[in-house]
């Protein structure tokens, strides 16, 4: 059984693997042993914080196979982004230029500059290894935040965004870096990348161009990729679209990649979810459906994906007792769950 878990400080070098193995552009997860480690300490303080509204908390989950111990996948939420660093994006937009005179008029694309997303909740750093992809443990994985979020609801904001890595090839080249490198920074796209994953965004601000971008102006490469992701990102893009996220017309400074929105309230996995004391009885749970459960708890969280019914009559959820050890809880505590699959 694979169980979702905070992050500690044990767990250091699975999450170092984990850095390595996803590469150029997954900026949460900086290959560098002193930001890691700082990471993990920033979710431990988050986790045993008493937080009632959205901060600089950030909580980080790791996914654990119980049968070997081993560290398989990571996910993350940062419950106010932009708060302690600027959070930057740009803006696409339209700008007309008419001449009524001429009978000319022409609209063109432009890309602002700006922090508009600053105090938001994002979810970030989900990960995945190679060797436990399949089955449904990307969507849990995924999905698992969405549960979290909405029994402490007080711990975020209403808006979730989610940044989705932009086009780049296997060598770190972004089209559209390599643009914004040409005119204004002289640094390749694997550095910025890294600069930024490691805090330092000073740089930014310095270099950036202070006036929108002309997009019509970029290189035909450059704009193909505004907006779109990397190959590797489209099953995650999918699942949040499938969510009820969608782009708004925030694109990511330095690959383009687009950033999703969505209300916590108008996300389907948590609208789906219910809360409800439980009872223990492994054969009425192995008659019910694959759901996704969390325990209620911020600091000894768990989370699992397992068959389990609710009885309408008593209103209880009824799960398995290799279910209620995985989630550390007992007879008469309570759950928070949601379907693996709709029934639309």
């Amino acid at each position: 059984m694979n169980i979702i878990r905070p992050i500690r400080q044990s767990d250091y070098a699975s999450l170092y693997d984990i850095a390595v193995e996803s590469g150029i552009g997954f900026t949460s997860l900086p290959v560098n042993e002193g930001l890691l480690k700082k990471k993990i300490q920033r979710a431990e303080q988050g986790f045993h914080s008493h937080a009632t509204k959205p901060g600089n908390e950030s909580y980080l989950f790791v996914m654990e196979n119980t049968q070997t111990g081993e560290v398989v996948g990571t996910t993350g939420i940062e419950a106010a982004v932009g708060v302690d660093d600027a959070f930057y994006h740009y803006h696409m937009g339209k700008v007309v230029h008419a001449s009524r005179e001429l009978k000319i008029h022409n609209t063109v694309d432009i890309l602002t500059f700006c922090n508009d997303y600053t105090g938001v909740t994002e979810i970030c750093s989900l990960f995945l290894r190679e060797q436990a992809r399949g089955g449904i443990n990307g969507r849990f994985l995924s999905k698992v935040r969405f549960l979290f979020m909405m029994e402490h609801r007080e711990r975020f904001s209403e808006t979730i965004i989610a940044e989705m890595r932009g086009v780049s090839d296997e060598d770190g080249r972004s089209p559209f870096w390599e643009w914004l490198e040409d005119h204004f920074f002289s640094m390749d796209f694997p550095t910025a990348d890294y600069l930024t994953g490691i805090g330092n965004k000073v740089f930014i601000a310095e270099l950036m161009p202070k006036y929108p971008i002309y997009v019509n102006l970029l290189s035909k490469e450059a704009q193909a990729v505004i907006g779109q992701v990397h190959t590797k990102t489209r099953p995650a893009l999918q699942l949040l679209q499938e969510e009820g996220f969608s782009c708004r017309g925030y694109v990511d400074i330095f690959d383009a990649g687009p950033t999703v929105e969505a209300n916590l309230s108008h996300i389907r996995t948590a609208q789906a979810s219910c809360k409800l004391p439980i009872v223990i009885d492994d054969q009425s749970a192995a008659q019910g459906r694959s759901h996704y459960i969390i325990n209620t708890s911020v600091e000894d969280f768990r989370a699992v994906a397992t068959e389990m019914t609710v009885s309408e009559e008593q209103q209880v959820a009824v799960i398995s007792r290799q279910a209620a050890a995985a989630l550390n809880i007992s007879a008469g505590d309570s759950i928070r769950f949601a379907p693996v699959n709709f029934r639309d």
